[in-house]
C-alpha cells in the first residue's frame, strides 16, 4: 500500500524512508549543476564559468513553475491520501500532470524569445554574454522536460511512491554526467554543451516518471488516471493546488531574484569574483539541498497527519526533523571550516581563485546549522495548506532582509560584506521561524482537529 510510509509506528524510521531518499533526490538536482561547473572548470576559462554561475538563478525560476503544479499538488494530494479520497487524489494528480506541459510549452517559447534581455538581468557583461546565452537557449529548449521532471518529484513522493521518486532523479543525473563529458570535453560545445547536457537529463528522468504512471495505471491504480479523459479539474481543485503552488513557487522565485542581485554585486568585481564565489556557492549548497530534501521528504507525513487528525505525531515528527537539520548542517560547518580550500581546488586552478572560493565557503557555511529549522516551519506551514505563512518567511528573509543586507554591507565591507550577507540574515531568520512556529503551535493546541482542517482549507 502507497500510503503504508505515512503510518510507520517508529517515526524516526518514517522520517528517514522520507526523507532520505528526498534528501538523496536534492543531492542527485544539485549534481546537475555541479557537474556542468565540474567540467567546464576544466576549460579553465573563467567567463565560462561565471556563465553557468549567473545562469543558475534562471534554471531554478524554470524549476519554481513547476513548483505550483509539483508541490502544491504533493500538498494537496498528502492531505486527500490522509482522508482516504484516493480517486479524488488521482484526480488531482492528472490535472497537475497536464497543467505541466502545457507551462513547460509557454515558458520555452517565452524564454527564447527573451533571450538576450534574461541574460543582461542575469549579471552578465560583455565578458561572458555569449557564454550565458548559449547555456540559457538550451536550457529554455528542455524547459517542458525540466518542469516535468521536479513536479513528478513531488507528486509521486506525496502519492508515497518514494523509490521511484529517487530513481528518476539518479537516471536523469546520471545521462547528465556521460553527456556532460561529451559535449563538453571531446565535442568542444563548452557552456551550451553543458546546458544541453542538462536538458536531456531531465527529458530522460520524464521519460522514466511517464512510464511508471502507465505502469500504476495498468495495474487498476486510481491514483494515476492517466486518460485525458480525466482531465476535467474543478474550481476546488484547481483553487486548492494552486493556492498552495503558488506560493510555493514565489518562495524559490524570490530566492532566485535575491541570487541575481547578489550576482550583479559580485559581477562589480569581475569574472574572477564571480567564478570564485560559484564555486564556494555550489559546495555550499550541498548542505542546503540536503536540509532541502529533509523538509520537503517529511511534508508529506506531516500534510498526511494532518489531514487524519493525528496532532500529536505531527508535532513529534516536526521536533525530530528539526533535530536531524540542525545536526546535519553543524555537521558540514565543521567540515567547510577544516577543508574550504582542498574542496574548491577540485573545481578552480589558478591559486589566487583557490584562496579566495576557500574564504567565501568558510564564511557562507556559517550558516548550515540554521537551515534545519528555516526549512523544516516552511515546510510545516506548506504541509498545513498554509502556504501564505511559508511565503511570508521568504519574502522576510529575500526582499527586507537579505537584499538590503547586500546593499548595505556592500558599502561597508566591499565583497566580503556581500558574501557575508547571507549567513547573517540567516541566523536572525531563524530566530523569527522558531518565534511563528511556537505561535502557530498554540494556536492548533487550542483548535480541534476538525477546525484546524477547516482553517487549512484554501478560501474559494
Amino acid at each position: 500500500m502507497m500510503t503504508s510510509v505515512f503510518e510507520e509506528s517508529n517515526l524516526s524510521k518514517a522520517i528517514a524512508r522520507l526523507g532520505l531518499p528526498a534528501m538523496l533526490g536534492q543531492l542527485t538536482t544539485l549534481i546537475y549543476n555541479m557537474a556542468d561547473t565540474f567540467f567546464v572548470s576544466l576549460t579553465q576559462e573563467p567567463a565560462m564559468i561565471a556563465a553557468v554561475t549567473l545562469c543558475a538563478p534562471i534554471l531554478l525560476i524554470v524549476m519554481s513553475i513547476a513548483c505550483v503544479f509539483g508541490m502544491g499538488g504533493g500538498s494537496v494530494i498528502a492531505r486527500l491520501l490522509g482522508e482516504g479520497r484516493q480517486e479524488y487524489a488521482g484526480k488531482t494528480l492528472n490535472f497537475c500532470t497536464y497543467a505541466m506541459v502545457i507551462a513547460g510549452v509557454a515558458t520555452a517559447v517565452l524564454g527564447l524569445l527573451f533571450l538576450t534581455p534574461l541574460a543582461e538581468l542575469a549579471g552578465a557583461d560583455a565578458e561572458n554574454l555569449a557564454y550565458t546565452q548559449d547555456y540559457l537557449r538550451y536550457i529554455f529548449l528542455g524547459a517542458p522536460f525540466i518542469m516535468l521532471s521536479n513536479g513528478f518529484v513531488h507528486l509521486f513522493r506525496s502519492a508515497g511512491l518514494i523509490r521511484e521518486s529517487t530513481v528518476g532523479l539518479i537516471l536523469g543525473n546520471g545521462v547528465n554526467i556521460v553527456l556532460d563529458y561529451v559535449f563538453i570535453l571531446p565535442l568542444g560545445w563548452g557552456a551550451a554543451g553543458a546546458a544541453a547536457a542538462t536538458s536531456l537529463g531531465f527529458a530522460c528522468s520524464s521519460g522514466y516518471y511517464f512510464t511508471c504512471m502507465i505502469r500504476q495505471y495498468r495495474r487498476g491504480s486510481s491514483l494515476f488516471p492517466v486518460s485525458p479523459r480525466s482531465f476535467r479539474p474543478s474550481r476546488d481543485m484547481v483553487g486548492s493546488v494552486v493556492s498552495i503552488g503558488i506560493p510555493g513557487a514565489l518562495i524559490t522565485v524570490l530566492m532566485s531574484v535575491a541570487n541575481i542581485v547578489l550576482n550583479n554585486y559580485i559581477a562589480i568585481y569581475g569574472s574572477d569574483a564571480v567564478a570564485s564565489y560559484g564555486i564556494a556557492y555550489k559546495i555550499d549548497m550541498v548542505p542546503i539541498m540536503l536540509s532541502v530534501g529533509l523538509s520537503q521528504g517529511v511534508t508529506p507525513l506531516i500534510g498526511y497527519c494532518f489531514g487524519a487528525g493525528q496532532r500529536a505525531r505531527m508535532t513529534s515528527a516536526m521536533r525530530l526533523s528539526i533535530l536531524y537539520g540542525i545536526l546535519l548542517g553543524g555537521i558540514f560547518t565543521v567540515l567547510f571550516l577544516l577543508a574550504g580550500r582542498p574542496l574548491t581546488a577540485v573545481f578552480l586552478h589558478e591559486e589566487d581563485l583557490i584562496d579566495q572560493a576557500g574564504y567565501f565557503l568558510k564564511v557562507l557555511c556559517l550558516s548550515a546549522p540554521t537551515l534545519g529549522v528555516i526549512n523544516m516551519v516552511t515546510s510545516y506551514f506548506q504541509a498545513l495548506g498554509k502556504a501564505l505563512h511559508s511565503l511570508s518567511i521568504t519574502v522576510m528573509r529575500n526582499a527586507v532582509l537579505f537584499i538590503p543586507a547586500v546593499i548595505l554591507l556592500n558599502h561597508s565591507w566591499g565583497l566580503t560584506g556581500v558574501i557575508a550577507a547571507q549567513p547573517m540574515v540567516e541566523v536572525l531568520l531563524t530566530v523569527i521561524c522558531f518565534v511563528l512556529y511556537t505561535l502557530e503551535l498554540r494556536s492548533e493546541h487550542k483548535a480541534s482537529p476538525k477546525e484546524a482542517f477547516r482553517r487549512a482549507q484554501p478560501q474559494s
